[in-house]
């Protein structure tokens, strides 16, 4: 077998010899499989991996691949159909059923087969968390005195402080007393959209989105209603006119660095948004998710809606987990009025409170010199993974439109070559071993245009990124063989 044998000729070799192992035996190592078939690691990796998932074989990290024992039998299935009828109850009422779909999350948080690039990630890659830092935070953390008592339901007052110094500015517009500490974004969204609407509501949504927002509206019984984003943001002219013909009481959106264009809203649009909704008594959720994951040539940032809002219209939620890790999960709300008290309600009601461990790890990270040492690092790294990647693009895949490139966030997004099946193209690029996000999910309604979002933060390095692309490049003309 000469190097161009593909994974699935080596994995077809290797089960034929698997009766040759009892089960529960060793097959031969890694090494000893690349010397006698002569392919890569890589090669030998995906086959093995694809084996496993077979469940022929099983893998033991450290210690080799193995045959797989022979299945118990299994015993006859249980009947769940009752489920049926039990979940989908309340469709005799005015009500959508409640489904739940979290597919536009999972393909963020799934990890990918071993020997895949991962340009679908969205937490920084583990060479790029601070580890040391928060394992030293976590360690002053838990011999403080009381860190393990419960703490108070908004959230120690010292990290309600910092979180309302970083969204208020210098000014201090927002003070802590109007800050709840939440268990990362994600939750805080959910408390956000369920305190500013009732179920059957609708809610306006930039276009496209974050895929989490719309599956929290949709299992919160909202209707996500489309407002377009340009180079400049959500636009304001049909921003009003969804107001006007929805009657919807609260927006969701992302000023800094949008997910998954990378637009910022212009200074000319952020005061007119916030007029916007004042006039049609709305509330504006605005997620701030990506602050502290500036670019080193950005210019200046713009400070939160928050922070220029006076009459409580903005629900603000940041949060720390983009810049540490996926399990640093700590975020803040920021409110004022009466919708401050209704969040608080429902969050002590759904959870009680944070952890107040991991409160005090996160006081101790960011209060730490290590803290914006590991900033300037991060911002220095997405800099230079974003031009790797923009650079790759344009020499290996310049059929793939890029209006705009960021100085901030993890990603980029592509159009796609018109009659372009994105999910084909997605398929494809999967079995040529890099994992990328179709589209789809980012629109609340048909989309203009196929689309591809490419992560570059959760990749090993500039090498790995230029890897991916070249990958990218043969899926793309397999598809386009097929069209």
């Amino acid at each position: 077998m000469n190097q161009r044998s593909s994974v699935g000729e080596l994995a077809d070799s290797l089960r034929r010899e698997l009766h040759r192992y009892s089960p529960g035996g060793k097959l031969p190592s890694s090494r000893a499989l690349v010397e006698r078939f002569r392919v890569s690691p890589v090669t030998v990796s995906r086959a093995l991996a694809q084996l496993a998932a077979e469940g022929l074989v099983v893998t033991r990290p450290g210690a080799g691949a193995f045959r797989a024992h022979r299945p118990a039998p299994s015993a006859p299935a249980a009947d769940t159909s009752w489920q049926e009828v039990a979940l989908s109850a309340d469709a005799t009422t005015d009500l959508a059923p409640r489904t739940v779909d979290a597919a536009g999350v999972t393909v963020t948080l799934a990890a990918p087969p071993p020997g895949v690039i991962e340009f679908s990630g969205g937490y920084l890659h583990p060479s790029l968390q601070p580890e040391r830092a928060m394992a030293a935070a976590l360690s002053r953390a838990g011999r403080r005195p009381g860190a393990w008592g419960r703490p108070p339901l908004d959230g120690l007052p010292e990290l309600r402080e910092w979180f309302a110094r970083g969204i208020g500015g210098p000014g201090g517009t927002v003070t802590a007393a109007e800050v709840l500490i939440a268990a990362g974004g994600q939750s805080a969204l959910t408390t956000a959209l369920r305190a500013v609407a009732p179920p059957g509501a609708p809610v306006l949504v930039e276009s496209p989105t974050y895929p989490g927002m719309l599956a929290i509206a949709r299992a919160s019984g909202l209707r996500p209603v489309p407002v377009p984003v340009d180079a400049d943001g959500v636009r304001p002219d049909l921003l009003a006119a969804a107001f006007r013909a929805t009657g919807a009481r609260v927006l969701v959106c992302q000023p800094l660095f949008q997910n998954p264009t990378g637009a910022v809203l212009s200074p000319e649009r952020r005061p007119e948004v916030l007029r916007i909704a004042r006039e049609a008594g709305a509330f504006v959720v605005e997620d701030d998710f990506v602050r502290r994951l500036v670019h080193e040539d950005a210019g200046p940032l713009p400070p939160p809606l928050a922070a220029e809002d006076a009459d409580g219209v903005v629900v603000h939620v940041g949060s720390l987990t983009k810049a540490t890790s996926p399990s640093f999960r700590v975020s803040a709300l920021a409110a004022r009025g009466p919708v401050l008290e209704r969040l608080r309600a429902i969050q002590v009601v759904d959870s009680f409170f944070v952890p107040r461990p991991l409160q005090e790890a996160a006081l101790e990270l960011v209060g730490s010199p290590a803290w914006p040492r590991h900033l300037r690092a991060v911002s220095a790294q997405l800099r230079a993974r974003r031009d790797a990647m923009t650079a790759a693009l344009s020499r290996d895949l310049p059929e793939l439109a890029l209006p705009h490139v960021p100085s901030g966030g993890y990603h980029l997004w592509l159009r796609l070559p018109d009659g372009t099946d994105e999910s084909a193209l997605g398929a494809a690029a999967l079995r040529a071993g890099v994992a990328v996000t179709p589209g789809r999910p980012y629109f609340s309604a048909e989309p203009p245009a196929a689309h591809l979002r490419l992560g570059f933060a959760a990749v090993g390095g500039t090498a790995e990124i230029a890897e991916g692309v070249r990958r990218l490049r043969a899926a793309y003309e397999e598809v386009a063989r097929v069209g």
